[in-house]
């Protein structure tokens, strides 16, 4: 019977996706040609996002999402600062020998760092996923050359990474991941149940930009919104520094049916240095993130706690520390 491999990856994340794809590929080219996988993606919640069930493989791993402490994790990748929930899940990482757990926050993006460990520690390598790889750093790492590019949306990449963020299907972000393990980014975007996708949230998309143009305002370089009455729920997270190119931070809150979100955002191309560590502001209020970028999950009925943090970290975010 062949090995089973259970992946767990950050859900709705072209980071995520990409994760999973190019490390089900590095386990089939270096550890089992013949395992099948399955692919479920989680996503920030108050507590313990993982749910022990999940971990049902002859092998586990937790891709671009936060540390656990599951007896039955195996495999395990991420980037984030604020990865571990507890010094005791840091503890038992630290202690761990398996050789198959790795964390790297200065990493840009999960995928690249997959990459880097799989060829120095595992002499393994796939050149033809380079492409994959480069979009993975630049999405998640923001190194897009203006905040134009990255709203205006006009590379396969940046159409595929729309689809990826919207879905709310369990099943369909499987098959990309499945696809993008072996071939490039831009015909995958090209497929027809992409593109069936695409079309709807591009709409949406410009409806978001309007929106937003509306419901935001900027204070001393912090530029706060708040659209939990829109059913705007994952608007494209540049939409801010394409609308306010001077700010430094961008505050927001937003409500979905399972989740009341804060994000936290610095402008890469405002030309100010940042000077705040956003994802160690977010821990303090239960989220994480990075340096950069950070946020914060609570339950849907706690939209007035969502928005009393906001107001606080852009009170913060206004402040002048030494920079992060």
């Amino acid at each position: 019977m062949p090995r089973r491999i259970t992946v767990l990856h950050h859900d709705n994340c072209f980071d995520g996706v990409a994760s999973s794809a190019i490390f089900s590929r590095f386990y089939r080219g270096a550890i089992d040609a013949n395992a099948e996988f399955r692919f479920r993606g989680v996503h920030h919640r108050v507590g313990n996002p993982f749910e022990s069930r999940w971990f049902d493989g002859d092998e586990n791993a937790v891709l671009d999402f936060r540390y656990t402490s599951e007896p039955k994790l195996t495999w395990w990748f991420d980037h984030h600062i604020t990865t571990f929930s507890s010094p005791e899940d840091e503890a038992q990482f630290r202690a761990d020998t398996s050789g198959q757990k790795f964390w790297d926050p200065s990493s840009k993006s999960n995928t690249k760092f997959i990459a880097r460990i799989a060829r120095e520690k595992f002499g393994w390598e796939a050149s033809e996923l380079a492409d994959l790889v480069y979009w993975a750093d630049l999405i998640d790492g923001a190194q897009f050359p203006d905040a134009k590019t990255a709203v205006e949306l006009a590379s396969p990449a940046l159409k595929l990474m729309t689809v990826i963020e919207a879905n709310r299907e369990r099943d369909f972000l499987p098959k990309l991941i499945v696809a993008l393990a072996e071939s490039p980014v831009a015909s995958v975007a090209d497929r027809d149940d992409v593109k069936q996708r695409l079309s709807p949230l591009l709409e949406r998309h410009q409806r978001a930009i309007e929106t937003l143009r509306a419901r935001s305002k900027m204070d001393d370089g912090v530029v706060t919104y708040d659209v939990a009455d829109t059913g705007i729920e994952n608007a494209n997270k540049f939409i801010l520094y394409y609308l306010f190119p001077d700010c430094r931070y961008a505050v927001g809150v937003s409500l979905s049916a399972t989740r009341s979100k804060v994000s936290v955002g610095s402008n890469p191309w405002s030309g100010q240095p940042r000077l705040h560590n956003l994802g160690r502001i977010c821990e303090r209020f239960g989220g994480g993130g990075h340096a950069v970028v950070g946020a914060i999950t609570l339950g849907p009925k706690d939209l007035e706690k969502a928005r009393g943090a906001a107001r606080q970290i852009a009170t913060e975010l206004r402040a002048d520390p030494t920079p992060a």
